[in-house]
This record gives structure tokens, sequence and C-alpha cells, in this order.
């Protein structure tokens, strides 16, 4: 049998574990404010590939992943981008600078309705790329005798990359849902992928799934 000791390679446990996804919220599904200001077109040439992943591929894999994680009694929790004010002004540096900004309580704030939080799941609005940054998380984790954290969300490459450094170096033993992640080009989503295998272990929904039925 393998040696779990030193390894990223380590199996889920109840009573251990967290399903965490991130900003996956109506401010970037279509129609959503990331995209005021832009036409159909301009959508299309920038965000269409991302858009239809995220419907074709990404998002039905978060519903079957979290049902999955619910049905074996694992935490499911949410980040979310949002102030804390009205106007932003809580916002750190780069969220102004790349103008990533959702009102407190604002429609743009809420979660897709596709893998809606039931009942008290938790919700981190944030404003920075990584969650412990901003929010916090770690200290809820701690409490609640977390040691695995299954990731998921968007975009690949950004929030969810820093999610996952981060809470490697917190000392959590990550878990990335390759097929339940989303960026803006197939290009993007490798490269990512990629480069933070190191800091994660990196399974399929399917895959994870099973394993979740055995627990």
């Amino acid at each position: 049998m393998k040696d779990f000791a030193l390894s990223r390679d380590v199996p889920v446990r109840k009573g251990a574990t967290a399903l965490l996804f991130i900003d996956v919220q109506n401010y970037s599904a279509e129609g959503g404010g990331a995209y005021a200001g832009l036409s159909p077109a301009q959508v299309e040439a920038e965000y269409g590939y991302f858009l239809r992943d995220m419907r074709e591929r990404a998002l039905p894999n978060m519903a079957m992943l979290q049902q999955a994680c619910r049905t074996a009694g694992i935490e499911v929790m949410y980040t979310v981008i949002e102030s804390l004010t009205q106007d932003g002004r809580d916002q750190g540096l780069d969220y102004k600078i790349s103008g990533l900004f959702c009102p407190k309580g604002s429609h743009d704030a809420k979660i897709l309705s596709a893998i809606a939080p039931v009942g008290d799941e938790l919700v981190f609005p944030k404003t920075s790329s990584s969650v412990f940054i901003s929010t916090n998380i770690h200290y809820v984790l701690g409490n609640l005798g977390v040691k695995h954290l299954i990731v998921s969300g968007v975009l690949t490459d950004q929030c969810v990359d820093s999610t996952v450094r981060d809470a490697c170096d917190y000392g959590y033993l990550v878990t990335l849902v390759t097929d339940a992640c989303a960026t803006l080009s197939a290009e993007r989503q490798r490269h990512s992928q990629f480069n933070n295998r190191g800091y994660c272990r990196q399974i399929t929904t399917e895959a994870l799934m099973t394993e979740l039925a055995g627990i």
C-alpha cells in the first residue's frame, strides 16, 4: 500500500474535508456585470469560449460534485467577489485597478442558481484573488477541523490558482477538480493546471465522485 505520509495524493476524509467553489456567480455569467457595455459581438470574441465551457462542461460538473459532497456529509462553501460597501472603497488595490466590483448585496454577487447554497452553507465575500487574503476562511476551516480542501470554480488561472497555492502554504491537502474549473481559453486552462500541479492533487469530477461514494 502506498505511503501517504509525505504525498499530495491523499484521498479526502469524511469529517476533515470541505468543498470550496470560487466565484461562480452572476457577475461572470451571461448578462452579468463583467460584460457591461460590451456588444454581443465583443462578448463572443472575448468570452465566448468561457461561457460555452461553463454551460456545457464546468457548471454541470460543479452541480454533480456539489451533490456528491452533500450526500457524503462534506461541508460545501463558496466565495464570491463582493465588496463590503456599496462604492467599493474597501476593495484591494488590484481589484480597484482591474475593475472587479460587485456591490454588497447586489445581483452580481449572488451565486449561480445551478449551484445555489442551501441551508447554512458558508459564503465568503472577498475582494482579493485568494480568499485567504481578504476573509477569515482559514480560521473557519480550522474550527471545522478541515485538513482536505476540494477546489472548483473560476477563473482557473486567477482566483482558483491563487486559492490553491495559498491553501497549500497554509497546510491543507488540496484537491483541484480539473474539469469543474473554467477560464478564458483552453490554452490558459492547460497552462494553469500544469503550473499548479506541484501544489495540489488534480482529479476529474468522475474520479472524485467515485472516491466520495466510498468514504
